[in-house]
């Protein structure tokens, strides 16, 4: 992985290679091993390595094309470099020297962007063509990789983390209290911004193109829906087979034969630990899988249908496979307060779900501690891998197939998968009025006012538009069912956005995170099944089930409830009441934070904690989500609103 930096002074004022060396240095935490910087009259560009790929060895910094017209600073892993060394004719011992670098160039120059549509990876980068004397920064389509930017007067500068672009004297240091209203109150993000005052995101799957005229930015990851092919499940199964153990096989590259997993009681991870494993069984790897379980003898309450202990569940899939270790990280009762100082140094945003961060900051320790680099995740594979495939009721509705949603509601019945009233609901929940799903919804409490899970301050919520901006970007507290599947899965992929969380354990712990559950191909060949390989016979998650068969156990694969990380949350809670009061008192001294946070509802909450009823549903949306969010986003607002330096 590369931390990348660049500055272009449209102005002709001189000092952008000494400019870009302040920025990379900034960055160092993220790219300890070599520095480089290339200048050419008024712009420079450079990268710093944090080496974690054979052919790393082979980087020296930003990549020029052999006639000087181009330049390229990259943070990137391809995936599909076999494919690419085809498509461009070169030779083996050629690829052999090449980094990923330098085979995107190669690539860039060969297709422009056009290359955007061929590579498979995580990556960030730039790219300078000193003839048409234009800059094009691009991200991939889920962001596994950041980059920022600043236009500033008379010039453009470019970094992985902000931390890079605030070394510069003409960039403002402060937040954007309009980007953490919207961090509370879960709005996806619309625009480019990101949550520090005057810098934006080159936001994922986009294009920025950059001439000294301006910015423009555009999206070119654009799945469209496909035509719908009718086939076995089988033959679909063995499709997602061959996708998953090509995305694992690609983020093994580097691994030495032995890699870390997050393994939870879930689908996907079990999927890309027990792949992991299967791979590596022919060469003697090892797969070292961390589960994230609560305190030993923990007997409290957990809400009904989920698991709280996901550890006998994991050990499982770790058992059918003999070179998987299978390891239990407790959190016991860490505080959310842990380390926040350098939280916000290495990640540069606040953190959505503090209770979580103990357990990942304790697996991630734990991976540095036995000498692991690579940890696998399963993050995405709710829109493929494991896909449930419930929008497929709402379609058949559209489509106005009404015997065929009877027979398939039933078979889903008779299965258990899911109850007569929630059939009923995802049905036909997307067409009734508007204000009749609200009103069902909140007679069952299942819709959630913004003061119920966020600290917003009451008047912020109307003076920044949150009501507004909530039903543009197509967030609805009541939850309403979407009428079509693609819509679905593309709405939760907006969301996403990881790159600075991964930036953030490489720099703190020297994690290069990377999950098979996000390959572009994957993801697309998911996209493109028909509903009837994810419904089938009465069961959801038809293909995952079918597909897994082979490497999770069945009683992973039967499981219906979902875990609950972090279930003993309260105890850590409880542990630091003082610390978090005291935060709360620091934050009364922060204008941006008394503007944007509730401090009084805050302090209330601390006082009123409900020793009795630790964590129903009522209590975690007011504590954990409200209360616990809102400290996390004020002491953001309290770092970020200090002198820049």
């Amino acid at each position: 992985m590369s931390a990348i930096a660049g500055i272009w002074n449209f102005d002709g004022r001189p000092g952008v290679r000494d400019s870009c060396r302040r920025m990379l240095a900034a960055q160092e935490i993220y790219g300890p091993h070599h520095g480089a910087v290339w200048s050419e009259g008024d712009l420079a560009m450079g990268r710093r390595m944090f080496r974690t790929l054979p052919e790393d060895v082979h980087d020296r910094g930003p990549v020029l094309s052999r006639d000087g017209r181009m330049a390229l600073a990259a943070d990137v892993r391809l995936d599909n470099r076999d494919e690419l060394v085809s498509a461009l004719g070169l030779g083996a011992g050629d690829a052999a020297v090449l980094a990923d670098a330098a085979l995107l160039l190669e690539c860039l120059v060969r297709w422009g962007e056009g290359t955007l549509d061929r590579i498979v990876g995580d990556f960030a980068f730039a790219w300078w063509d000193a003839q048409e004397r234009r800059l094009m920064l691009a991200r991939d389509y889920c962001g596994q990789r950041p980059l920022h930017y600043h236009h500033g007067n008379g010039f453009f500068a470019f970094a992985s983390m902000a931390k890079g672009l605030h070394s510069l004297p003409e960039v403002p240091y402060g937040p954007d209290e309009q980007a953490m209203a919207e961090f509370l109150a879960l709005l996806p993000p619309d625009e480019n911004r990101s949550f520090f005052k005057g810098i934006v995101l080159v936001r994922p799957g986009h294009v920025v193109t950059i001439t000294a005229g301006g910015a423009r930015s555009r999206r070119y990851w654009n799945p469209a829906p496909s035509e719908t092919r009718s086939g076995r499940l089988a033959d679909f199964a063995e499709g997602l087979r061959h996708h998953l153990d090509q995305a694992v096989r690609a983020r093994l590259r580097g691994t030495r034969g032995r890699v870390g997993t997050q393994l939870s009681a879930g689908y996907d991870s079990s999927a890309v630990t027990a792949t992991a494993a299967r791979l590596f069984a022919a060469e003697g790897g090892q797969v070292v899988a961390f589960t994230a379980v609560p305190r030993e003898g923990y007997d409290g309450p957990c809400p009904k249908g989920r698991i709280g202990d996901e550890g006998p569940l994991a050990a499982a899939t770790a058992a059918m496979h003999p070179n998987v270790e299978h390891l239990l990280v407790r959190s016991g009762d860490g505080s959310p307060l842990d380390e926040i100082d350098s939280t916000f140094f290495l990640f540069e945003r606040p953190t959505l779900n503090p209770s979580n961060f103990v357990w990942i900051r304790g697996i991630a320790a734990a991976a540095r501690e036995r000498g692991l680099s690579v940890m696998l995740t399963g993050q995405l594979g709710n829109v493929g891998l494991s896909y449930s495939g419930m929008e497929f009721l709402p379609e058949l509705v559209r489509g106005g197939r009404l015997l065929r949603l009877a027979r398939e509601g039933a078979k889903l019945i008779a299965k258990g998968e899911i109850t007569w009233r929630y059939v009923v609901s995802q049905s036909f929940g997307p067409y009734v009025p508007a204000a009749l799903w609200r009103g069902i919804n909140r007679m069952y409490g299942r819709e959630l006012d913004v003061d119920q899970y966020t600290a917003i301050r009451a008047e912020r919520v109307a003076e920044m538009g949150l009501p507004e901006l909530a039903a543009a970007r197509g967030l609805d507290p009541s939850y309403r069912p979407r009428r079509s599947a693609l819509e679905a899965r593309l709405w939760f992929l907006s969301r996403i956005d990881l790159g600075t969380h991964n930036k953030g354990l490489l720099g703190g712990w020297g994690i290069d995170q990377r999950d098979p559950t996000a390959d572009r191909r994957l993801i697309e060949y998911c996209l493109a099944l028909p509903m009837e390989a994810y419904v089938s016979n009465g069961s959801i998650r038809a293909l995952a089930r079918a597909a897994l068969a082979d490497r999770v156990p069945a009683v992973v694969l039967d499981e219906r409830r979902k875990g609950y990380q972090a279930v003993d949350w309260h105890e850590g809670f409880a542990a630091a009441r003082g610390e978090l009061a005291d935060e709360v008192r620091r934050l009364e001294s922060c204008g941006a934070a008394a503007a944007t946070i509730d401090l009084q509802r805050l302090r209330t909450l601390l006082d009123a904690w409900p020793e009795k009823s630790r964590a129903d549903g009522d209590v975690t949306a007011t504590y954990r989500n409200a209360l616990l969010r809102g400290i996390s986003a004020g002491h953001f607002l309290r770092k970020s609103s200090g002198a820049n330096t």
